[in-house]
């Protein structure tokens, strides 16, 4: 029987609610096992999640240990033996999270139909009968780290790409869990040679430290960190489309995405115009329950992000900024923050230049499209970029080689909502790691160049010739020896060798055997001991 205390423990979960009696159908419970690997296991930490709407508590989860680690590792690597021969909690309105879940759906069709196109390559070999191929195989197992963000979507992007190219998965998420946790599980993957490639999603600080511990095993790691993104409007901008396209861009999952628009950037003619329809524009935001199909502004993801979103705020206002509009946080349960607009500061402030997860905007005016260009690009981040414009020389000259230097480049639509087609990832401190489509399955594989010869002659590329018949035809013309040794010690009869040849021979070895065209012809050879037999 369980105590009146634990009764009300248990039914303190939001997951015996009868509103979200929809979690059982997925299978969870009250207590939850965070490992899997053929059966559901953890033998470590035990962690509570937390709904950021109303900070009440969800369920409960056991992580895994060291143990739980190795077991899971052992696993992958067991099931990839087979695997490769038969195939080459945020916070999110419901909008947004059932269109997270299309696009794990969109990206396995396209995983699927991509399975049957992986394109190796037949070249013209310059060596006659042979053929020069390249083959691309599977890694093994893949470890995949993801951010608390798009946590379906993301794994969607690399499990389904991954394992039509013929690998199995080894996944972490990223709940909201104590750090040291999360960190030991990080280092684990990040430091195992069984695992060829590590993927992470998530802070570029983290993602720094993960890719050297890869890169000292000499493993290959994906990564997809931060993005202090832009958009420039230009003066020949439609606004309409601006203001539209910008509320999206900016407030969208409550400033929790990696390509949320943190920087706008306004060309001076139409600054004013911009901002004030903007402002009008977040203040008819639906601000709710991201659970409820009206809501269009839900809250951050934990007390921490509101923490970041004051101290941010804060410091804004000291380097000289103005609060255009939101900067409070909201009197109601949950981590509930308002979307928040701020001007007045130098392009190169330095809170300007700091990606915070937050849905804090930072409106900048340019007066010639030269400047805002080097704008966007002057943040260490390159992730997501775009401009508004209606003129072809500016939208050319923003894709081309002195354009936006990120991974994404839009035109006329915001810096974030991007397509499964495409490879998504971005430069610099992002990482440079691509997922999803386009040619991002190459990540998750390893080419090998492959030469067959077919004939029965063995020609070198480049035209080299190594052809010792030219030495045993030598040795054959010195019919009193059956054996010549060339050492260190002694050479024998190099000029007798020499005049035994005839003129038109001696030719023929300067062209085919350079290094013994000389009136001594075994210089480079007497560093070693070496044995001719006549034929």
């Amino acid at each position: 029987m369980l105590s009146a205390a634990a009764s009300v423990r248990m039914s303190s979960y939001l997951i015996q609610d009868p509103k979200y009696s929809w979690l059982k159908d997925l299978g969870l419970d009250v207590d939850n096992k965070g490992v899997f690997c053929g059966e559901w296991l953890g033998n470590g930490e035990v962690v509570t999640s937390y709904s950021p709407t109303t900070n009440q508590p969800i369920a409960k989860v056991t992580q895994g240990n060291s143990k739980d680690y190795e077991k899971a590792v052992k696993a992958a690597r067991e099931a990839w033996q087979i695997w490769a021969e038969e195939s080459l909690e945020v916070g999110k309105i419901l909008g947004e999270g059932v269109g997270e879940v299309q696009e794990y759906i969109d990206v396995c069709d396209y995983a699927v139909g991509l399975s049957r196109m992986f394109a190796g390559h037949v070249f013209p070999s310059e060596r006659k009968g042979h053929a020069l191929l390249e083959q691309w195989n599977p890694l093994g197992v893949v470890g995949v780290i993801t951010a608390f963000n798009f946590p379906v979507a993301v794994y969607g992007w690399n499990s389904a790409i991954a394992m039509v190219c013929g690998n199995c998965m080894l996944w972490k998420g990223a709940p909201s869990t104590p750090l040291t946790s999360v960190a030991i599980t990080k280092t684990l993957m990040a430091k195992d040679e069984r695992l060829p490639l590590v993927s992470f999603t998530g802070s570029t600080q983290v993602g720094h430290k993960v890719s050297m511990m890869v890169q000292e095993r000499f493993g290959k790691f994906l990564l997809e960190l931060g993005g202090n993104n832009a958009i420039i409007v230009n003066e020949d901008a439609d606004l309409d489309m601006v203001v539209r396209a910008s509320v999206f861009a900016c407030a969208g999952t409550a400033g929790q995405r990696c390509t949320t628009t943190r920087r706008l950037i306004l060309h001076k003619s139409v600054y004013d115009e911009v901002v004030s329809r903007l402002v009008k524009a977040y203040g008819q935001l639906r601000i709710g329950d991201p659970c409820e199909a009206d809501t269009l502004y839900g809250p951050l993801h934990s007390t921490a992000a509101v923490e970041a979103y004051k101290n941010a705020i804060e410091e804004a206002i000291k380097q000289g900024g103005k609060v255009e509009c939101g900067g409070k946080v909201i009197d109601r349960p949950g981590n509930f923050v308002e979307p928040t607009i701020i001007s007045g500061l130098s392009h190169d402030a330095k809170i300007v230049q700091t990606e915070t997860f937050v849905p804090i905007v930072y409106i900048l005016k340019f007066e010639v499209l030269d400047e805002a260009i080097r704008w966007n690009n002057e943040v260490k981040q390159g992730l997501s970029s775009s401009i508004f414009t209606k003129d072809l020389g500016n939208i050319f000259q923003w894709i081309g080689p002195k354009g936006s230097d990120c991974g994404i480049i839009n035109v006329n639509i915001p810096t974030n909502g991007a397509e499964i087609g495409g490879a998504f990832g971005g430069e610099k401190h992002t990482g440079g790691g691509r997922e999803s489509g386009s040619d991002a399955w190459k990540q998750y594989m390893r080419r090998s160049t492959i030469t067959i010869n077919y004939s029965k002659e063995l020609p070198l590329a480049q035209g080299i010739k190594f052809d010792w018949d030219f030495l045993l035809f030598f040795i054959h013309k010195m019919n009193k020896l059956k054996l010549i040794e060339i050492s260190e010690r002694r050479v024998i009869n190099k000029r007798d060798i020499f005049q035994t040849v005839k003129p038109k021979q001696r030719l023929e070895c300067a062209i085919h055997l350079p290094s013994f065209a000389t009136s001594f012809w075994f210089k480079t050879m007497q560093r070693k001991s070496i044995i001719f037999k006549a034929i």
